[in-house]
């Protein structure tokens, strides 16, 4: 008689049950096909590349926006610069020609000195340095006799006529004119004398007399 060894069946691993006709392979899970995660993936990657897209737009914009800004508050700190130095420059002169106009009397008295021979001693060596202090300062003294009348720089105290000029003529300067640069800080005080009235036919008469002259004369007929 045969014995039974208790509890062999309980020693046998179990076998899941198979359904008839099916191999083992059917019976083991699948795993998960890798195509389904691979065409899961540009979706994803495709939204993070709009997104980083849309921000890097962002920024080009800000930073165009700062350039601009950056660019307009440079020009006006130079137009601002500029500003101030051309009122700087323009305050100065106005300084410089208030004290020299408070100084043209006493060159005009300096001038006179001159003139009458009394520019002598130690009174000469101070008039000549205080005139080549006003013309390092740019003062600049103008007007002679003969030169051309222009009301612009010059003011006439005295009219005559005269028969040797052919237009308004300064005849005397009884003041000097001062100017800084191009700005006149005081005329020139001038006597003027004008052609004398039928002097100009004259001449014009006289000039084509000596034409006809040297052109042989009128032509006989």
């Amino acid at each position: 008689m045969t014995e039974e060894t208790p509890g062999f069946d309980e020693q046998q691993p179990q076998q899941p049950d198979v359904p008839s006709g099916a191999t083992s392979d059917d019976a083991e899970p699948k795993a998960a096909s890798p195509s389904a995660e691979e065409g899961a993936a540009p979706a994803g990657d495709t939204g993070q590349d709009v997104a980083l897209v849309a921000q890097l737009d962002q920024a080009r914009s800000a930073l165009s926006e700062r350039t601009a800004d950056l660019q307009r508050l440079q020009a006006e700190f130079q137009n601002y610069r500029r500003r101030v130095e051309r009122d700087r420059i323009a305050v100065k002169e106005i300084a410089i020609a208030n004290l020299l106009t408070e100084l043209l009397p006493v060159l005009d008295d300096i001038g006179r000195a001159r003139e009458h021979g009394e520019l002598v001693g130690g009174f000469k060596s101070v008039a000549e340095s205080l005139e080549s202090t006003a013309a390092k300062m740019g003062l600049q003294q103008f007007g002679k006799e003969g030169e051309p009348f222009d009301p612009t720089i010059h003011e006439a105290l005295m009219h005559s006529y005269a028969p040797d000029v052919t237009e308004t003529t300064c005849v005397a300067i009884l003041q000097p004119g001062y100017r800084i640069g191009e700005r006149t800080i005081r005329p020139a005080r001038v006597a003027v004398a004008e052609p004398q009235p039928g002097a100009q036919t004259v001449k014009a008469e006289e000039s084509a007399d000596a034409d006809d002259k040297e052109s042989g004369g009128p032509d006989e007929g």
